[in-house]
Formats: C-alpha cells, structure tokens, sequence
C-alpha cells in the first residue's frame, strides 16, 4: 500500500518520523510530504492559488529512512495532501496518515487542527486517513513509536472496510502496556486547554492556551484519554445539512426574494 505521510509540523518533526518508522517497518510504500515549517492550527486551510502562484517545494531525504520519498512543501498541510492526491509527487496515495501530533487534538477545537484538517482533506479524495495526537509537549514526549504503531494499525482496520473512512486518533503519552482498552468516542465540548485572551493594547491582542476548568460529559474524548484510555473518534468531511422544506425557510427571506425578481418599471 502506499501511504501519505504528513502534518502541521514540519517534514522533520519526531512525530511525523515516528509514523515513517512504522509504516516501513510494516512493508508499506511510504511518500512523505509535509509543511515547511509550522502550520499549527491551520485546520484545512490551502491559501491563495492560481496560476501565477508558485509553491516552493525540495526533495529532503530522511536520515536513515532513504526509501521513504520525503518532500518539504511550502504550504500547509491540506495542500500537501492534495497535492500529492493530485499526483504531483509521484502515483496517488492510497492512505493519508497525518502526525503524530505533539499535544491532543480533542474536543470540537479538533475542526482548528492542521493534522486534522489534512485528514478530512484526504476523506474528500475517498481516502482512509488517521489524524493521530498525543499528550504531552514535543519536548517532554516519550511514547512517539506507541501512537504511530497505534496509527498504523486504525488505518489497516479502516481499508479493512470499518464503515468510516477518517479517524481522529487521541493517544496518552504511556507505554503500550499502560494504556487502557481503546474507546470509540464522541468530541468533547472542549479540549485539554482551550483559547482565552491574555492581554489587549492599543494595538494587539493576546490570545494564549489556558487549561480547562470547565466539567465534560462523561465518555467524551477529552475525559477518556485523560484516564489512559486510546480514543478513536470517527470524523465526517464538510457536508451540506439535510435540507428542511423551503417552506421552513423564514416568511421574511422569501418576501426579500420575492421583491428581487418583481421588475419595478422605469421611473422608479
């Protein structure tokens, strides 16, 4: 199988080398193409595309890893996907597995994550993708292998026909034999920190991370991974709702509507 390495980290975060490990180690073909540096919180952003706008891309071999194809894309994470998807680096992936992310991506701020973004960007090409984080700062993470071989093995059950094609995959940063049963679980209300203004001047905001106070349901991903448990969440790209009957539609939109297809005359 061929398999779509990438993140919102850059092409030599420990994360993204971990799952580069583990999907050789596995005997899959693996094509790496990742961020040219950190596109955190990107979710499925693209940017301004056109044809007098290049993108600056380079061929970097990974040390040690030479069978891997790795590419540095000067873009963020969801067009290093379809990019690739639309076979610019060679023949089209036919899995997408996006981290590891340092830091969980949990909870409904997951739609703001690069790494996740990446993977619902993939499930738009009809892909299998993992979106995979675990807890801790990139510095103090210890178990990178144990979420990447996690990774690897959700992506197997997807193409094994799950009846879901993309998974966010929350990871406790514990041995393997720590961990608790894995859980299918819904999204929490929030994360493990969430998003609070720290300071305003005359001219900026501040805006940082602070942890959460608030209580979540229980048997939501946020509370699930806190208790050592590996928490699979499965994930739907953007999609229109169902439809009402138009007759649901507000009296006031249709008169507007209405009114902008009367012709008023001349002399009006």
């Amino acid at each position: 199988m061929r398999v779509l390495l990438t993140n919102d980290d850059g092409l030599h975060a420990p994360g993204l080398r971990a799952l580069a490990e583990s999907a050789v180690a596995a005997g899959h073909e693996v094509i790496a193409v990742a961020p040219e540096g950190d596109w955190s919180g990107s979710s499925a952003a693209v940017g301004n595309l056109g044809a007098d706008t290049g993108i600056r891309y380079r061929e970097m071999p990974l040390a040690g890893l030479e069978s891997v194809h790795s590419v540095e894309l000067d873009a963020a994470p969801a067009l290093c996907v379809i990019a690739t998807c639309l076979e610019v680096f060679g023949p089209r992936p036919d899995m997408v597995l996006s981290g590891v992310n340092p830091g969980l991506n949990t909870g409904r701020a997951t739609m703001h994550s690069g790494t996740v973004g990446a993977a619902l960007t993939a499930s738009g090409f009809g892909l299998s993708s993992v979106a995979v984080s675990i807890a801790g700062h990139e510095s103090d993470v210890v178990n990178w292998s144990v979420a990447a071989d996690l990774a690897l093995e959700v992506g197997a059950w997807l193409e094994n026909d799950a009846g879901v094609h993309t998974v966010n995959l929350s990871v406790p940063d514990l041995p393997a034999r720590d961990l608790a049963d894995p859980v299918i679980a819904p999204l929490a209300r929030f994360g493990s920190v969430r998003t609070q203004l720290l300071e305003r001047t005359a001219d900026r905001i501040h805006l940082g991370f602070v942890p959460l106070t608030e209580d979540l349901d229980p048997g939501s991903d946020t509370l699930l991974v806190a208790d050592g448990h590996v928490v699979l969440t499965p994930l739907r790209r953007v999609r229109a709702a169902d439809l009402a009957s138009i007759d649901s539609l507000p009296p006031a939109l249709l008169g507007c509507i209405e009114s902008a297809g009367t012709d008023p005359g001349p002399g009006t």
